[in-house]
């Protein structure tokens, strides 16, 4: 009782509120837990770490939300501070949802997804217009790299999202490898290691017909960070940075929660690019090595099967 006072205190004071009930369901997963309160903002959600790297974790995940929400194409919970807990990690206050999950918005999911992967291509076409006119460029700046001005956490951990100018590159050195160092030094998985530098020398023959194009992501789309209100689908817990469109589908075909509806309606605008179904165990191998590195050994047969595969 005396930490959930002092905790309420503390939110209190940094949010300039009086006003401090609990309000709506509770929620969390495998690394942080939430509530949701009323107070003088409005009904806000309040999510929880206790653990040492909380902090850059809530940032990036605040960065994320932002500019998901800047973009105007997804509806994402606004984003409202990062608090640091003097009792040890962070919490991470934004906008309160009421969240259903009904299923009826599946096709306008795939459609706003679409158009937040389309929205830095089409802030590039806006500035290519204002360019050959009067008018002075204003607004959102194009975006023509790859990365994020802020570590990003999938799960907890981080993300290097060191700006690259080419998207094999940095895939691989900065996504798949940094996941591979962390299961050799846990694991020292002898096929692993044989079979990492077999398939780095296969991933550029997957994007030799393609241009990549950056593109905002969430990062971390799976069924669970996916939900609806009344008006219409949401999406939340993101781990965003600039990359590529099909990178979101990794993990996205991987647990279930995404039906036909949803991909028939993302594909309309963004039709499937040649080599697709061979670049998605690429990326769904992001996500089996990160499980590996959460959750143990469960998802090492995935993460060898994926790297077999595309090392032939």
């Amino acid at each position: 009782m005396r930490f959930i006072k002092t905790m309420e205190a503390l939110l209190k004071k940094e949010l300039n509120t009086n006003t401090w009930k609990p309000h709506g369901r509770a929620g969390g997963g495998c690394i942080s837990r939430g509530e949701g309160f009323l107070t003088d903002l409005g009904p806000v959600f309040v999510k929880v770490n206790g653990e040492k790297g909380a902090r850059q974790m809530f940032e990036g995940e605040f960065a994320s939300l932002d500019a998901i929400h800047k973009t105007q194409t997804i509806r994402v919970p606004k984003p409202i501070k990062v608090i640091d807990n003097p009792a040890g990690g962070a919490y991470l206050v934004m906008e309160y949802m009421d969240m259903k999950n009904s299923g009826k918005f599946a096709a306008e999911l795939g459609e706003k997804l679409a158009r937040l992967h389309l929205y830095n291509e089409e802030v590039a076409k806006k500035l290519q217009r204002q360019e050959s006119s009067v008018h002075q460029s204003t607004g959102p700046k194009y975006v023509d790299m790859f990365g994020f001005d802020i570590t990003t956490c999938c799960g907890y951990n981080p993300q290097d999202n060191t700006w690259n100018a080419d998207w094999v590159s940095f895939f691989t050195n900065q996504k798949l490898k940094p996941q591979i160092e962390m299961i050799e030094k846990e694991y020292r998985d002898k096929e692993m290691r044989e079979l990492w530098p077999q398939l780095q020398r296969k991933i550029p023959e997957l994007f030799k017909d393609i241009e990549v194009k950056p593109a905002l992501l969430h990062g971390d789309l799976w069924g669970g960070n996916v939900s609806e209100t009344d008006d219409g689908p949401l999406i939340f817990d993101p781990a965003s940075f600039y990359g590529h469109a099909e990178f979101e589908f990794g993990i996205a075909t991987m647990f279930g929660g995404f039906g036909r509806t949803f991909f028939d309606a993302y594909h309309k605008l963004i039709p499937k690019s040649p080599g697709f179904e061979k670049r998605l165990p690429l990326y769904q191998l992001f996500h089996y090595l990160n499980h590996w590195n959460h959750f143990g050994t469960g998802y090492r047969s995935q993460s060898l099967s994926r790297m077999r595969g595309l090392a032939k």
